[in-house]
């Protein structure tokens, strides 16, 4: 009987550690998803934007 309560234990310790792990670790993973995003969503715009400003430059001249 002592494995089992043993095995028990453990798991209630570990089930009970990862929901304190969650409750600190969840919003700074969120924290960080937000900041990435933002950062991506930034590097979006300047790609886009530099893109369409280059539009006319990158094309040959026409040969003549």
């Amino acid at each position: 009987m002592k494995p089992v309560l043993q095995l028990a234990a453990v798991g209630l310790i570990g089930i009970g550690l990862w929901k304190l792990a969650a409750i600190f670790l969840m919003p700074l993973l969120f924290f960080v998803f937000k900041i990435g995003l933002i950062i991506g969503l930034v590097m979006l715009a300047f790609w886009f934007f530099n893109k369409k400003n280059r539009g006319k430059e990158d094309t040959p001249p026409p040969a003549a």
